[in-house]
């Protein structure tokens, strides 16, 4: 059954998969890391326009080594998971000190940099330099647990180790890139999470989950984590045509994006505007909070109220620094914050 497998899998790539993404068939190991780390949590479809805009502003890795930070994070804007963008810049620096400007070109070595795991090496190191490493993602577990009929749950330590070791028994030696992508690829348009086209698989006759009708059973999933709830209430202080915003620096979520002063609250509760005096010494204005905006994370549910307030002239105030409402779009934002900026723009308000 594994060779089987292997040869219908790269039969249906030849003849039937008709996938295309900008990154596909890609040799530059630089290009293929980018396009890996920008898909990390991210669906295809919203990750193609990411890559090309990163691209086209850093062509090469010692481009993007060169760049500021915040540029970087701009261009990342919307992405989420920022933290694959900080490793992004630490990574490209790395290289260009300590590995002359080229990413290693085998599996092991590439596992030492940092933010890039098992996944991303294979990627990197199969397409890029031909070496025999099975990639295992989303897709390929799915497929690989249906067609074998394996109920081991794919979250775990276990699982994982067990869904390597099954996919690198099935990689052929000789086409270990061509197998990655169609494995991939397979698992993206043929062998879906919903509504799979089992009927028209080229694999159905020896799939075990679909001759046992548990095609919507597997991959087994052990139960989700509870999503904790947070509230921000946001004071977006203006003054004239100055706003006031300040860089995250704490190792929490949105580490160095930019946000107004924050309040967090233990409910959805009426911000405290009490906490203004600690920061504004002068007479001002303050808005009704805004109707609320949520945006879901990972493992926490973030929920946003935005307050305006308003002093009549430029006021230092600790920990921030104004800048023009015109350029905050050379500035990254937390996703939410940047869906206020939206609503609130020039031709809705005098924001």
């Amino acid at each position: 059954m594994p060779a089987l497998f292997t040869s219908k899998l790269l039969d249906w790539d030849r003849e039937l998969n008709q996938r295309l993404m900008p990154w596909k068939g890609e040799k530059d190991p630089y290009k293929i890391w980018l396009s890996e780390v920008i898909l990390q949590q991210t669906r295809v479809e919203q990750g193609w326009n990411y890559y090309n805009r990163f691209i086209e502003a850093f062509p090469t890795i010692s481009s993007l080594a060169l760049a500021e930070d915040q540029q970087v994070f701009k261009l990342w804007e919307g992405l989420g998971y920022y933290s694959r963008c900080r490793n992004l810049i630490a990574t490209a620096r790395l290289v260009m000190n300590d590995h002359n400007g080229a990413l290693p070109g085998n599996y092991h070595e590439l596992l030492k940099l940092k933010g890039i795991g098992p996944y991303t090496a294979a990627a990197i190191s199969s397409f890029a330099f031909g070496e025999n490493q099975a990639v295992v993602d989303g897709n390929v577990q799915r497929v690989l647990a249906r067609y074998f009929g394996v109920s081991i749950p794919v979250g775990n330590a276990a699982g994982k180790k067990f869904y390597q070791d099954l996919a690198q028994s099935l990689i052929p030696a000789d086409a270990p890139a061509k197998y990655n992508q169609a494995i991939m690829d397979f698992g993206a348009i043929v062998c879906k999470p919903k509504q799979p086209a089992c009927l028209e698989c080229v694999q159905n006759t020896e799939c075990e989950a679909f001759r046992l009708g548990k095609v919507a059973e597997l991959p087994f999933k052990e139960a989700k984590l509870t999503k904790r709830h947070r509230w921000f209430n946001y004071f977006v202080i203006e003054s004239g045509e100055h706003i006031y915003i300040r860089e995250r620096t704490d190792k929490d979520i949105w580490q160095h994006l930019y946000e107004f002063l924050l309040v967090e609250t233990s409910a959805d509760l009426d911000p405290p505007r009490h906490v203004l005096r600690s920061y504004i010494e002068v007479p001002f204005s303050i808005s009704p909070a805004t109707k609320p905006y949520k945006q879901v994370l990972s493992h926490q549910v973030i929920h946003v109220r935005f307050s305006r307030v308003v002093v009549a002239s430029d006021i230092p105030i600790d920990g921030f620094k104004p800048i023009k409402k015109a350029d905050l779009d050379r500035f990254p934002f937390p996703r939410v914050i940047s869906l206020f900026l939206e609503a609130e723009s020039p031709e809705n308000t005098d924001l």
